[in-house]
Order: structure tokens, then sequence, then C-alpha cells
């Protein structure tokens, strides 16, 4: 690979993952940064539903709106539609603007197919929270997206059967394996909760909690760390609930895991904000009968959750009009109307610090009804965001999470093995695509 290419994203992972200054950005979108008279058509690949609705808004707009026409076109999400991008962009054909997971920006930076467009968005990074901001710079002077939803975890429960069972929700971790423990005495048929190796953003997001730091640098090496002793304490902790038997091993998502929720043989689940859309579908006989709370810590004195999905709008290399598409995508992630109609027609859950606290998020979701403060505490909840670590090639430690832990849940084997086969794969990986790897 390049050396211009790895270093730029060895840079970015060192201000990312360790905190450093912010470092001499790689590219800047200097064609037309929005000064354009004349009309300009957009192209928008995102997933996220009714977006085409929201971009009306824009469409229909008086003023500048009015000579920016986007259009969407819908995608699949996660690992296909980066491939998708890449492929699009080899060619020089990629569209001006694409949505992408935050874990996705340093491959398509890396890739060279993200601008950097700090200076088409004018004071966009005053709307979001610092750790938010950070994940679309990659900590460097450069911006690369503009954050449009986050998913903060915490802990949902059903309140009426925490009740009938006597169980206290629990703080940390430690109770929380007390609480799982003392359910399957008094209620044996019944689970607190699940492990389910379907989803590997759920064990990053817990390892991200935990302080975990997958992808860091050393010089201009790159340096693995998902097994290291914060995720090894996780997948420990996890693993060892599941051998006890006191959680199920199930996957979720599943018809057999709607009926566990719904019918109340599993009582809690360790999700993200956008929980209430899911619990909606899968247990519909339950709604008004949950509450939500922090995550456990590790310990008491700690205050700090982990994220477990969120997306961005980036304006891709190949894009003519960068600058307009740029402006788009601060009004799409800023604007009231549009995060507000976001809201109603996407369900998402803003990363816009204002917006978590007006419009739709005035009151609670319909599905927790009975928690009035339902946004309000998510709000604070998501300021103690852990900050994130992503590297280059996130797809195949997720790939890898899936089938190693998969077989460990299933076997109610050694979780520690599968996360060595995970470290192991991402290295080989890295060395395969031709980065320098520290051992």
């Amino acid at each position: 690979m390049p050396n211009t290419k790895r270093r730029r994203l060895v840079a970015s992972a060192v201000a990312v993952t360790l905190g450093a200054t912010a470092l001499a950005a790689c590219g800047s979108s200097d064609d037309d940064s929005g000064t354009e008279s004349g009309p300009v058509s957009l192209t928008y690949w995102t997933w996220t539903p009714g977006m085409d609705k929201v971009v009306d808004l824009w469409n229909k707009g008086p003023g500048k709106k009015a000579r920016i026409t986007v259009t969407v076109k819908k995608q699949a999400s996660g690992d296909t539609l980066v491939t998708k991008i890449l492929t699009a962009h080899k060619a020089g054909k990629a569209p001006d603007l694409v949505q992408a997971e935050y874990q996705a920006l340093p491959t398509l930076v890396s890739n060279d197919a993200l601008a950097d467009i700090a200076k088409d968005v004018g004071d966009a990074k005053s709307k979001f929270a610092d750790g938010v901001w950070q994940q679309t710079t990659l900590g460097t002077d450069a911006v690369y997206a503009v954050p449009q939803d986050i998913g903060p975890m915490m802990f949902y429960y059903r309140a009426d059967l925490f009740e009938k069972y006597g169980l206290t929700v629990p703080a940390t971790w430690e109770q929380f394996a007390d609480t799982a423990r003392e359910l399957k005495k008094k209620a044996p048929d019944t689970d607190l909760t699940t492990f389910s190796a379907n989803d590997s953003g759920l064990f990053a997001g817990l390892a991200q909690q935990a302080g975990a730091r997958w992808w860091t640098t050393e010089g201009q090496k790159w340096k693995v760390g998902i097994n290291d002793a914060a995720t090894q304490k996780v997948a420990d902790f996890w693993g060892g609930l599941v051998e006890e038997g006191v959680i199920d091993n199930q996957p979720m998502y599943t018809p057999a895991w709607n009926k566990a929720l719904n019918t109340g043989q599993q009582i809690a689940w360790v999700s993200a904000v956008w929980a209430p859309g899911t619990l909606t579908t899968a247990a519909p006989d339950t709604k008004g009968k949950w509450a939500m709370a922090p995550l456990p810590q590790w310990n008491n004195s700690e205050n700090v959750t982990g994220s477990w999905g969120g997306s961005s709008t980036a304006v891709t290399t190949d894009s003519a009009h960068k600058g307009a598409a740029a402006e788009f995508a601060a009004w799409l992630n800023t604007d009231g109307d549009a995060l507000n109609a976001l809201a109603k027609e996407s369900g998402i859950y803003p990363a816009s610090t204002s917006a978590q606290l007006s419009g739709a998020f005035m009151t609670p979701p319909d599905y927790f009804s009975t928690q009035a403060d339902f946004y309000t505490l998510a709000s604070e909840i998501a300021k103690t965001t852990a900050p994130s670590a992503w590297g280059p090639n996130v797809n195949v430690a997720y790939t890898t999470f899936n089938d190693a832990f998969g077989a460990a849940a299933k076997n109610k084997s050694d979780f520690s093995a599968a996360l060595d086969t995970m470290q192991a794969d991402t290295v080989a990986d890295l060395k395969k695509q031709g980065f320098e790897v520290s051992e």
C-alpha cells in the first residue's frame, strides 16, 4: 500500500486512540466550497428509512437549497455498503454523499474515498459532544463526515417482573451477575438476559465501556489489542455467566428471542438508545412494562457507557460539488426541522446535543410512556460515552467474532480462546493488506 496512505491512517489512529493533538489534515474540499451559482445535483447513498421524506424538506426549501437538489439512493447497510462505496470509488464513480457508520470511517479514509470538508461545515462542531465529533475527524484537523445518530448503551428491564421477583436494578456488573443468579433460583425457567454472538457491535460497545482500545499505533505501525485486559475481562464475565447457566446463550433478533422477551422468559436487555423501536416489534404485549437505567459499571466510582451503533454523513472525494454536499450534510444533521423529521421518519437518536432534548424528544417513546424522564436520562448517559478506537479492518474483526463467539456461546466453551482467534485473524488481515503491525 502507498506509504502516504498508510501514514495518513496511522496518524489518524494515533489521534483517535491516544487523544493526541490535532495533526495536519491530508486533502481538502478545494472545489466549489458552496459558492457555485448554478444548479447542483447531488446523489446520497443511505440506508436510513424515510430519508427521502427528510431530504424533501431540503429540496423544497428556499434560498441556497433551491439550487442544490439531492437525490436519495437507498442502499444496504454495514459492510455491504462499504464494499460498494470502495468499488465505486475505484472506478471514480462514488456518489456525492454517503452514510457511513463511525467504525467504517478509517477504512474509507485509508482508501482516499472521503473528502476533508472542514472548511465547508461552518460551526457544526459546536452542535456535538467532543467524543462524537472526534469520531468523524479521526482526531485530526480534518473533518471526514458530520455526525448523524449515536447509540449510547443502557440497561433495559421489565420493571414489573423485577418487582415481582424482588430484584434490584444492578449498578455494577458484579450486581448484574448476582441478579442473574438470584433470578435463576427464584424462577428456574426465566433468564435475566442472553449473550448473543450475532451482533459484534454489542460486544465492541461493552469492551469500549471497559476501557478497551482495539486499534492503536506504535510509531508507524498498527497495534491490535482486541484481546487486551479490558476486553478479556468482558469476555470472561459473559463467558462465565453462560457456562454457569444463569443467562441464556441464544442469539438475538430471532422468533425465539422475540418470544422470550414478549412472554417474560427474559426480563432484561443490554442495548442502546434505539431499543424502544426494537422492543415495539419484538415484545408488543409488554408495552409500558419496561424501564431504562444506566449501564452497570465495573466499579462503583465509574460513570461510563459504550456505544452500539451510530452513523454519519460523509462527502466522497469523487464528488464534483464537495462544498455543496458538505453544506447539505451539515444541514441534515444540525437543522432543527431536519432533525425532527429524522426522528419522526427514521426513528434515529440524533448526535446533535441540542436535538436530544427538543422536538420529538420532549416526550418519552410511546413504548416507554411510563418513564417520563427517558430522554432526559438518555441525554445524560450519552455524555458519558467512552472514546472509540477503530481501525481499517473492523469488518474482519466483526466477522471473526460472529464465528468464534458463536461457537463458544453455543458450546458454552472458553470465550478467551474465541477472543484470541479474533485477535489473530485481525492481525493477519492487516499484514495481508500491507500494513505494518507491531506484535
